[in-house]
């Protein structure tokens, strides 16, 4: 072994030893002082104006949604049978935008049946207003994980490359998404027999679809603090940040999907804005709840270096 590698391996080993020992010194005080910790994730969101952030995040997805999804179907429709895979895309939309993927999915299916008239100019302009949500919620990190970027700024060439990385990772989980999801709705049309009597499976698949898609939430959020933030987050810590936000996610989108089938008249007050109105309250609301799961990860740093002084709020020049 070179001495190159030795003194990598070295780093790698004083750097695992580090995280361990600030990740017992916040898992320790979390357990003494949970209520305290809560407290403190709330002011440090509060401090950097998280509601403001998520409604920037929130107004850029909600530009972008569209043209990424109709650039990955058109990709994936190469190598997936198209019905197959809106089908899919549907079922997965309602993770994000309750009660309006049929919507948003009924438009990518207009744009695929003329997909012909898509040209190089107009396939550019699409792929660079798809990368649009992904930079405002680069910069939003950035807010949150300030001590970060007090240490170390990102290049930014490796800022306007990322969007389109992180573009095309997500493309490919779709892939992966949607022939895993093909092969639990044919086990569902499958049926055992035990003891005499035979059972159908498919409650067992419609089990196993929305764990799929509830751990697609959490890697998808994992992946999203560990590239996102600058600098080199732990996966634990990103981990911690993913099961926080996808658990509150959760929560809140059966809320909304209760509140939108038995009390909501949005669609008596906003007539035909009622989709777009229900997807940006929608994705508001999923963008505060990223960047909470940020702000958990910074405060659960913050605690782990034994610094409990109270947030300056945020000010700009």
């Amino acid at each position: 072994m070179s001495g190159l590698s030795r003194l990598r391996l070295r780093r790698l080993r004083l750097r695992s030893l580090r995280v361990r020992i600030l990740n017992r010194r916040a898992n320790a005080y979390i357990l003494l002082h949970p209520l305290a910790f809560s407290l403190s994730v709330i002011k440090g969101f509060r401090a950097n104006q998280g509601l403001l952030l998520a409604g920037a995040v929130a107004y850029y997805a909600l530009l972008s949604i569209v043209p990424f999804l109709m650039l990955v179907v058109v990709a994936l429709s190469h190598f997936i049978d198209q019905a197959e895979l809106l089908v899919t895309m549907r079922r997965y939309l309602e993770l994000l935008v309750p009660g309006q993927s049929a919507s948003i999915v009924g438009e990518v299916a207009n744009f695929l049946d003329n997909r012909d008239l898509i040209t190089w100019v107009l396939g550019v302009t699409m792929l660079f207003f798809s990368s649009f949500a992904f930079t405002v919620l680069e910069n939003a990190m950035s807010v949150i994980f300030i001590h970060r970027v007090a240490v170390r700024r990102r290049h930014f060439l490796v800022s306007a490359v990322l969007p389109y990385c992180y573009m095309l990772a997500l493309g490919v989980g779709v892939l992966l998404v949607t022939v895993v999801a093909g092969t639990l709705q044919v086990m569902g049309r499958e049926s055992v027999e035990l003891f005499g009597a035979t059972w159908s499976l498919n409650g067992v698949s419609g089990a196993l679809l929305y764990l799929l898609g509830l751990l697609g939430e959490i890697l998808v959020l994992t992946s999203i603090y560990l590239v996102m933030p600058v600098g080199r987050l732990s996966l634990s810590h990103a981990l911690v940040g993913g099961v926080t936000a996808a658990l509150l996610w959760e929560i809140a989108r059966h809320v909304l999907v209760w509140y939108f089938s038995t009390l909501s008249q949005v669609n008596v007050v906003y007539g035909s804005m009622t989709t777009a109105i229900v997807v940006m309250f929608s994705l508001e609301i999923g963008a505060t709840l990223l960047l909470f799961g940020a702000q958990v990860i910074a405060e659960y740093e913050r605690v782990g270096r034994g610094k409990l002084e109270g947030h300056a709020p945020l000010t700009t020049a």
